[in-house]
């Protein structure tokens, strides 16, 4: 009996170990947040400025969330703490509004100095890449660019932010296929419809009917990331142009 009593007794002492070790894992902050991060969301970061109290609350929570489960490594850069604020900030603004979203497909992004090749080379010729949601060997991994990532934040006249672009890809990706059709936050009733819209605005692109950016023909898959940051970066103006296209993504992310 007393046998029994010691084995039961060892098995849920190391039951507690193992929960110990698994929540002291699962807590462990991979990224350090900066001292001065709500400084920072606040000077560099316009959709954090705009909001009220409450839901600058929620912000901030969601960029702690994410750095405490995601890597940020310099690659010949240097990874400062504004540096670390925004990609945090990217990947939280487009799912703001969804409630327990986790990117479950990333947990590593490599910040790169300025442009990079297919290859991955960062000197030389045929550097147009300014990032890139990885494959294959670079499962899981994202690639932002130091100089771009900080240009879509400080400049809020245009409609480019490619922390929020590369994002974007990843929510599309996470229903398993990375088609500019996000199923994973996109009602199935309304795919159809997205599918209508991408096609009639991509012709309106090419027709230079509208100053969406050219590279969001390329397929639908840079459609749904350039549109997307559009319509984080100047929503009025989207508005005001392509009343459809601003309803159904206001849908997808669902704003309101």
């Amino acid at each position: 009996m007393i046998l029994v009593f010691q084995v039961l007794l060892s098995m849920f002492l190391i039951f507690l170990l193992i929960k110990f070790a698994f929540h002291k894992k699962k807590d462990k902050v991979v990224t350090p947040l900066p001292e001065n991060y709500k400084e920072l969301l606040h000077d560099y970061v316009k959709f954090y400025r705009q909001l009220n109290d409450n839901d600058k609350t929620h912000f901030e929570k969601r960029v702690e969330h994410f750095l405490a489960s995601t890597k940020i490594t310099g690659v010949n850069a240097i990874a400062e703490e504004l540096d670390i604020i925004l990609i945090a900030a990217g990947s939280v603004i487009p799912v703001f509004a969804i409630s327990d979203w986790q990117y479950i497909n990333l947990t590593e992004v490599l910040l790169y100095p300025g442009t990079f090749n297919e290859d991955f080379d960062q000197e030389g010729t045929d550097r147009y890449i300014a990032g890139m949601v990885g494959s294959g060997g670079l499962q899981n991994v994202m690639i932002l660019t130091k100089w771009q990532l900080r240009q879509g934040f400080i400049n809020n006249s245009d409609t480019h932010n490619t922390a929020i672009h590369e994002f974007v890809h990843l929510i599309d990706k996470m229903d398993g296929t990375l088609d500019g059709v996000p199923e994973i936050i996109l009602e199935r009733k309304y795919v159809e419809r997205w599918k209508q819209l991408m096609h009639i605005t991509t012709e309106q692109i090419r027709n230079n009917q509208t100053n969406i950016n050219p590279y969001a023909t390329k397929n639908t898959v840079e459609f749904f990331a350039v549109i997307s940051e559009y319509f984080f970066e100047q929503p009025e103006l989207l508005k005001a142009n392509h009343p459809d296209l601003y309803a159904m993504l206001k849908m997808i992310y669902k704003m309101g």
